[in-house]
């Protein structure tokens, strides 16, 4: 017989939600603490679509992490099965406990008159190697039957095929799972399930039914500000605004694959750790692959570094006066470079061996002092 699973209540109200997401460095419009805060309420799964870097798996983590509950994932793959989803049988323990009782086996077979009255004989008793002691659970059965409350993430499922929704139809609707052999088992606690999908292929009706829908996109100026704050405290305000504006342009650029969050993250980071006080065109251009994953991008957006800086509020054009006035003169200047990665952490005679490296983060530093 089914039984109803457990449910209780996770957040007071979508303040709630958004407050201790917040607290974890996860940064959500009231739109998405609406859905997080209705699913946990109504018990039902959500599916999350967007662009790759999103959020959208950050949001699993972060919900087992606000709740206290036990993360378990299943990353889809192309041709997956219900072996490596729902659960699969201990063939080699199976195998192992033959072998050990192969005298009651034999008893067993005592007396028998022909293969088939064998089968038969056996049959009755294979239950035994049928049973739970050698059922090995997978993430979508070990998220229902664990005795402690689980969140449970089937990540990418847009990769899977689709005979593997319909696998997982049951388990949404229901939170069980029906083994042939055992009968149904039930949930002993309701898990909270995020379902994550790049949106490579649609996703089947059925499966949408089941769940609440949230649909993810890239953050507004100031949204992304605040996220990149909470995640770098000590980036500089002047560069966060820069790194915010230039990222977003290029989202703008009919690229393969635009920079995600994530990366922006990286970027920020990576810049943050070369003392970079102010984006300049040598810094993009060095720095690019942090942001940008594939050649033909890479050309596209070199073209375009002038008018992203220009996006940012940086003059291009005073910059470059300012690399050619170094050039001409051969020695050091006053005036500061927006390189400020060199300063204060080189010494002058040491900026000579860098501009050898046309290539490395500190190429094309000149003229910093």
């Amino acid at each position: 017989m089914t039984t109803e699973p457990q449910m209780s209540a996770t957040f007071e109200d979508v303040s709630d939600v958004v407050q201790r997401f917040r607290d974890h460095d996860y940064v959500m419009p009231d739109k998405v603490g609406t859905v997080v805060y209705l699913a946990a309420e109504l018990g039902k799964p959500v599916l999350v679509e967007g662009p790759a870097g999103v959020g959208k798996t950050e949001l699993a983590k972060t919900l087992a992490a606000v709740t206290g509950r036990r993360l378990v994932r299943l990353q889809c793959y192309e041709g997956q099965d219900d072996t490596k989803a729902l659960y699969e049988w201990d063939y080699g323990k199976q195998l192992l406990y033959t072998q050990l009782l192969r005298e009651q086996i034999d008893s067993l077979m005592e007396g028998t008159t022909g293969l088939a009255d064998a089968a038969s004989r056996l049959r009755d008793h294979e239950d035994v190697f049928f049973s739970e002691h050698f059922l090995l659970e997978r993430p979508l059965l070990e998220a229902i039957r664990s005795p402690e409350p689980t969140v449970l993430l089937i990540d990418e499922i847009d990769r899977s095929d689709e005979h593997l929704e319909a696998l997982m139809l049951e388990v949404l609707a229901e939170y069980q799972v029906t083994v042939p052999e055992l009968g149904t088992l039930v949930s002993r606690s309701s898990p909270l399930v995020v379902i994550t999908s790049n949106a490579t292929r649609d996703v089947s009706e059925a499966l949408k039914r089941r769940c609440l829908h949230l649909s993810l996109t890239y953050p507004t100026a100031e949204r992304e500000m605040e996220i990149l704050q909470l995640r770098i405290p000590g980036i500089a305000e002047d560069l966060l605004g820069q790194v915010v504006e230039v990222v977003r342009g290029m989202r703008d650029l009919d690229l393969r694959k635009a920079p995600s969050i994530s990366e922006a993250l990286d970027w920020a980071r990576a810049l943050t750790l070369l003392n970079v006080a102010s984006l300049d065109r040598a810094t993009v251009e060095e720095t690019i692959t942090l942001l940008i994953k594939y050649d033909r991008d890479v050309e596209r957006v070199q073209g375009e570094i002038p008018r992203l800086l220009g996006r940012a509020g940086i003059d291009v054009a005073l910059e470059q006066q300012v690399h050619n006035h170094g050039d001409g003169h051969g020695h050091d200047h006053d005036q500061p470079h927006s390189h400020s990665r060199a300063q204060g952490a080189h010494h002058h005679h040491e900026h000579d061996d860098m501009r050898t490296d046309s290539k490395g983060y500190f190429g094309s530093v000149r003229g910093d002092h």
